[in-house]
């Protein structure tokens, strides 16, 4: 097993900031409809952050050993909470938009399959609360 570690400190009104164990911070805030400033980002906008960043590392991971010439790689997540309290996420949808030079469709399908079904931890965690789902496509540079 392998155990992380982070600290959320409170900063004032509903501010907070995360750090992780290798220092890096970021600010987490509840919004100014929810009493906070509007200083940061939202816990839930970061859990789809979160996934889409771990699909994408994945992703060009993924193609770059493969020998692809990729530029770009960009996860558009999108997410539907539920109306009622907790208000969790119900569905999930990643959308890749690849670019490189004579990119393989069947290399970007093969990635993204990987990362989606094999690999991506945070996605896996929340396809086990959340109807998640996915899609690619290739534009060349």
């Amino acid at each position: 097993m392998m155990e992380k570690n982070v600290t959320v400190k409170w900063a004032g009104k509903m501010t907070f900031i995360g750090e992780s164990a290798s220092g890096n911070t970021l600010t987490m805030d509840a919004g100014t409809a929810n009493g906070g400033l509007g200083l940061g980002h939202s816990p839930m906008d970061l859990l789809l952050m979160g996934a889409g960043g771990c699909a994408s590392i994945d992703v060009v991971m993924i193609l770059k050993k493969g020998r692809n010439d990729i530029t770009d790689c960009v996860c558009q997540v999108s997410g539907t909470r539920a109306t009622e309290m907790p208000k969790v996420y119900t569905d999930i949808h990643l959308h890749f938009v690849v670019t490189g030079n004579d990119l393989k469709a069947s290399a970007v399908e093969r990635a993204v399959k990987l990362s989606m079904d094999k690999y991506c931890s945070a996605s896996a965690m929340l396809a086990k609360a959340s109807n998640l789902t996915y899609d690619w496509e290739v534009a060349e540079a």
